[in-house]
């Protein structure tokens, strides 16, 4: 089988390349811009794709509420342009979306399922929800994978990751302030990369959300990669009143990736043992 991944250099990308037992034909935003639909249909009938991964995105969550239409046009038009060609030739595609698309149920407490209705609060938000809505909507055979504080290495430059930029803060700094009311799941992108290599092996199209296992915040998560760091740095919890930002963040955006675990046989690792495994790499 033959995989065209899109956005084959950034965190995800990257570790889907390595786990990927396929012919992978790795395609970069310099050599196919998602929103162009005709370089899109170029490059993947150039290739002769049997399954288009999409990893590709537009990620600047603040940027994009001064940018709308960029983020539309790669986060909506470009899930787009892929489903209509894999809709005409009947080729299966996974494509990568966000808990963002959660958040406008301020008093939730309890991890989303699937069949949750979405509330999205910002520009980029949008757009993920609306690039979902193409996928489901063109492509009958598709995998649409919501995931949540992605980390991992990447190939090309890129906006980093929250670990990396606290392990710089660490480094630089005896304190820092983490907003402490905001509820995610950090994912490794490794352990994603492997779910996604293990669901595009079975038939079962469809939404699935795939984070590691349990919860926690921003400020915990700052305060476990100290730790695993062995670094003395003072953590300050602070609201998301106090450290405001451009685009809103959702307060809860925990999933339950139960049907993932199901469909593949088992649950993402837990965070901890994932940010261990991370750290302790490029520590």
């Amino acid at each position: 089988m033959r995989i065209a991944l899109l956005g084959a250099h950034g965190q995800l990308g990257t570790a889907l390349s390595d786990s990927l037992s396929a012919d992978v034909v790795p395609f970069t935003s310099a050599d196919v811009d998602v929103a162009d639909a005709a370089r899109v249909a170029a490059a993947l009938d150039e290739c002769g794709a049997d399954l288009v991964i999409n990893a590709s995105a537009y990620n600047f969550v603040d940027k994009a509420e001064d940018e709308p239409d960029r983020a539309y046009a790669v986060n909506a038009l470009g899930p787009r342009n892929l489903a209509a060609w894999c809709s005409r030739r009947a080729a299966p595609l996974l494509h990568v979306s966000s808990d963002y698309v959660f958040g406008l149920d301020a008093a939730r407490q309890t991890p989303y399922l699937e069949t949750d209705l979405p509330g999205p609060l910002g520009a980029y938000a949008v757009s993920k929800l609306a690039g979902e809505a193409f996928v489901r909507s063109l492509c009958s055979r598709h995998y649409v994978v919501r995931t949540c504080g992605l980390y991992g290495e990447a190939r090309s430059p890129g906006k980093g990751n929250f670990v990396k930029t606290m392990l710089r803060l660490g480094n630089e700094r005896g304190a820092v302030s983490v907003v402490d009311d905001q509820s995610c799941t950090p994912t490794s992108a490794v352990d994603l990369a492997r779910a996604i290599a293990r669901l595009i092996e079975t038939d079962q199209y469809g939404l699935y959300h795939a984070t590691n296992s349990g919860a926690t915040t921003w400020c915990k998560l700052a305060v476990e990669v100290f730790r695993l760091a062995k670094l003395n740095v003072e953590v300050r919890p602070i609201t998301t009143a106090e450290y405001p930002t451009k685009a809103r963040r959702p307060a809860y955006s925990v999933v339950d990736s139960s049907k993932l675990a199901f469909v593949i046989g088992e649950p993402l690792p837990e965070w901890q043992d994932a940010l261990a495994e991370y750290v302790g790499r490029i520590s």
